[in-house]
């Protein structure tokens, strides 16, 4: 949720526009204009730094990922390109994928591909670029091609955009980046690329492909010709798309770099002032858009870091090989190591996390005498955090879903939070216990068993069990084995990003947390007939509630640290009560909840642990401990 605390401003017109931003209420075109013409930079940064810290605790996520530009041959010739050649030219080249292969290892994460749009290359070589690369490396995620190739493939070997992306994503294309957005004006478009696809086939090409459960990134191209006015065009037009398909992870403004282009600007370079101020309003205006990326290959490794204080909460890893920016005069190194990055992120006061293409964490990298606080990021935990803004600043925010927790709390990197039922069991000689949890006596609305068949017709089937929870995958297996009865069951674990999952290859699918409850607004899942509330089906069955998670601190962290941390949870708890609908309001909003389906899903949680609850907890592991002794 956002911080309820009251700014000081310089600029006496950013104080309604704060105030629309803590009531969700949606900026227009004129506050996006008076963003961009205050002076107030610094109160500018502080609202673009709490809406970040809302979405993300104190999280700055990096990726190690390696650029690819296969060739910088190209048939277009777009005035503010200074990477493409045409075919002949004396500093042209070619790479081939064992080239690429070669400057692979298992350390990235990442590959990045965007070239020229090459007049000879055929169909299939772009396919096995993707698909060798997966082969050889299958931890290392694809993210290539931007819409500008997409529509060059489709057009060159007479294919549809869905068939092109299509045959890309079965070769393992996971993500698309955002270039060739440029700018979303017209204006523009016909003076620097005429020749380049408008707004309206990018916006076509990136629907589709979230259409096809490939997520994508956005891109503008700012400090060039296009006026403010159009910059925030843009932003709208981004944030309208992403109401219609979600489909966006992050927005990337790239600072123009004129390099030899013969374009003039109003200064050779964007300014740090501009440069700021642009990832700030974009983190204000694009409200569901969930990362705002500082790319420190055009900003500077110097202005990304205090970017990271101004709204984005996102660095690129390595980058090595990129070449675009820097044939364009980029100024800044062009790899950078990943203890330099952390070091960085770590000077902004912020917390790195490594990530996948996804966001999905890694590893968390905290400064000396830091406590890192899990921030689960469910609409049902909400409640626990109205009162995070008044932590030390050694205690950080990061958001883990429950096995996630799990697993960084065996391998020490995070210190307190709501964990897992079943994690906490395995950990409780590193963690105490708290007076605090999540639980429900009858239905939850957000664990869900989605199945084609009833209970006692489940033995022998095959069900997908979430990635983000090991107690609710554990009740559904007592449920199945105590009161049902049923056998034989085969679990395989779903991907932790939605998009990437086939449901219809399963026999039913459970569903936890903000996905669960994001389906049952959309209709269902799939074509599965029956859902069953797992909370509701324990109750009838004990008569008891069922307690998901409970607040743990490691035994290690000093005892002021955790009397801190059991300060702000009552904080919290005590401003929560009564005040659901203004603290969730924006969450539900993003999950298609009305404000009344709102108050019923929180209203069903306890968020402290009493003896039922308590009596609850040690009723099913009692039942999960006798269904382990009988295999």
């Amino acid at each position: 949720m956002l911080s309820s605390k009251q700014l000081t401003f310089r600029d006496s017109a950013l104080v309604p526009i704060w105030q629309k931003v803590q009531q969700g209420i949606r900026l227009t075109k004129d506050d996006g204009l008076v963003l961009y013409a205050t002076n107030d930079l610094i109160g500018l940064g502080r609202m673009a730094n709490e809406v970040a810290r809302a979405k993300s605790g104190d999280t700055v996520y990096f990726v190690l990922n390696q650029k690819f530009e296969p060739t910088n041959i190209c048939v277009l010739s777009c005035k503010f390109c200074d990477f493409a050649v045409k075919q002949g030219a004396p500093d042209a080249y070619e790479q081939s994928i064992e080239d690429m292969l070669s400057k692979l290892n298992p350390d990235i994460r990442e590959v990045h591909i965007t070239m020229g749009l090459h007049p000879d290359w055929d169909w299939q070589y772009y396919v096995d670029m993707v698909r060798r690369i997966k082969e050889a490396y299958p931890l290392i995620d694809v993210k290539a091609f931007t819409a500008v190739e997409i529509d060059f493939f489709a057009k060159k070997f007479k294919k549809t955009h869905e068939q092109v992306l299509t045959e890309l994503k079965a070769a393992g294309l996971k993500t698309m980046p955002g270039g060739g957005a440029e700018v979303f004006s017209e204006r523009v478009r016909k003076l620097l690329f005429n020749q380049k696809i408008g707004a309206k086939t990018w916006f076509e090409v990136h629907k589709l492909a979230h259409k096809l459960g490939i997520q994508s990134n956005v891109t503008l191209l700012y400090g060039h010709i296009e006026t403010l006015e159009e910059r925030i065009e843009h932003m709208i037009k981004i944030r309208d798309a992403q109401d219609e398909t979600g489909g966006f992870l992050t927005f990337i403004p790239l600072a123009f770099q004129p390099g030899d282009t013969g374009i003039k600007t109003r200064n050779n370079f964007t300014s740090a002032i501009d440069d700021l101020k642009t990832i700030a309003v974009s983190r204000l205006m694009l409200d569901n858009v969930p990362h705002i990326k500082a790319y420190w290959v055009m900003l500077t490794a110097e202005v990304a870091a205090i970017a990271l204080n101004f709204g984005a909460d996102d660095m690129d890893g390595t980058v090595g090989y990129e070449r675009i920016a820097h044939d364009a005069g980029a100024t800044s190194p062009m790899m950078m190591a990943k203890e330099n990055l952390i070091s960085i992120i770590h000077e902004a006061g912020k917390v790195p996390v490594e990530r996948d293409v996804f966001y999905n964490p890694l590893a968390i990298y905290p400064a000396k005498e830091t406590t890192i606080v899990s921030k689960m990021p469910y609409l049902n935990s909400v409640p626990f955090y109205s009162g995070y803004e008044t932590f030390s600043k050694d205690l950080k925010l990061v958001p883990l879903v429950p096995r996630v927790f799990g697993r960084f709390a065996n391998e020490g990197m995070i210190d307190a939070g709501p964990m897992s039922l079943m994690d906490f069991v395995a950990n409780q000689e590193e963690f105490e216990m708290l007076d605090y949890g999540v639980a429900v006596n009858g239905k939850v609305y957000s664990v869900l068993l989605y199945s084609h068949f009833e209970w006692n017709a489940l033995s022998g089937k095959k069900i997908g069990i979430t990635a983000e929870s090991s107690t609710s995958v554990e009740l559904l297996r007592v449920l199945l084995e105590k009161k049902y009865g049923v056998k034989n069951v085969t679990f395989e674990r779903l991907h932790l990003t939605s998009s990437s999952n086939d449901y219809t290859s399963f026999d039913a699918v459970l569903l936890i947390g903000d996905e669960a409850l994001r389906r049952v607004k959309l209709g269902g899942l799939a074509q599965f007939l029956n859902v069953f509330d797992l909370a509701e089906e324990w109750y009838s069955w004990k008569k008891m509630p069922f307690v998901f998670a409970v607040w743990a601190v490691r035994r290690s962290v000093p005892t002021e640290i955790k009397n801190e941390i059991v300060a702000a949870l009552e904080r919290s708890l005590a401003s929560s009560i009564g005040n659901y609908t203004q603290l969730g309001h924006e969450h539900a909003k993003k999950l298609g909840m009305t404000k009344e389906d709102l108050l019923q899903y929180l209203n069903a949680f306890s968020y402290t642990l009493g003896e039922t609850e308590k009596a609850a907890l040690d009723e099913f592991l009692k039942e999960q401990a006798i269904l382990l002794s009988a295999e």
